[in-house]
């Protein structure tokens, strides 16, 4: 009589325990930045929360984003822009500064003056592909929407998902809930703005 498990099919058996959870974890994980070179040249994209309004001198997160993690950090900020104005600009500095990573946070001011989402959205997907066709990866931080809870818009994560990048979704929406972490409504001080730095650093 023939054993019910032949030793090829307990092999066979085996490998399928130990491929499959390994499948699982590689689907559960999501997408990841690859690692960027001991002093990578960082461009941080945005508007008034790049720039660093509320802020001390050099407390900006771009700045303390740099001190703690040894990286060139471009701030390229700019108090007031739209998502409009902001994929305009982006192409020349890609192509000046040529970094190995672009951290894009804007849409704020395109949801403090109610732009169409879909509006925000197109134009944010505009700068995500503009960095992309340059082999650059993007890490994208959500922006809360214009809403009493504060919370981060949807447009975000569904950027994440088509173009699937890493997301810091709630990052910003929780500093702006915190008194102790913000010089006025919309704006961080210098502690919201080092916590921002380092919620980055851990993405990276």
């Amino acid at each position: 009589m023939k054993p019910f498990f032949s030793h090829s099919r307990a092999v066979g058996l085996l490998r399928l325990l130990v491929i499959v959870p390994c499948l699982l974890l590689q689907a559960c994980s999501g997408p990841s930045l690859p690692p960027l070179t001991e002093n990578a040249r960082v461009l941080a994209f945005g508007d008034s929360l790049t720039y660093g309004v509320g802020a001390s001198k050099g407390q900006d997160y771009p700045s303390q984003l740099a001190g703690i993690s040894g990286y060139e950090v471009i701030n390229a900020g700019i108090s007031g822009e739209t998502t409009s104005a902001g994929k305009q600009r982006l192409g020349a500095l890609l192509a000046r500064h040529d970094p190995e990573l672009l951290i894009l946070l804007e849409g704020g001011n395109d949801f403090l003056r109610n732009q169409p989402q879909d509006k925000t959205k197109a134009n944010l997907a505009n700068m995500i592909e503009q960095a992309q066709a340059k082999q650059i990866p993007v890490l994208l931080v959500a922006v809360p929407q214009k809403s009493l809870f504060l919370s981060p818009s949807p447009i975000y994560a569904e950027l994440a998902e088509e173009y699937q990048l890493v997301l810091i979704e709630d990052t910003l929406s929780s500093l702006l809930k915190s008194p102790s972490k913000k010089s006025d409504a919309i704006h961080l001080n210098d502690a919201g703005y080092l916590e921002l730095a380092k919620a980055i650093y851990q993405a990276i």
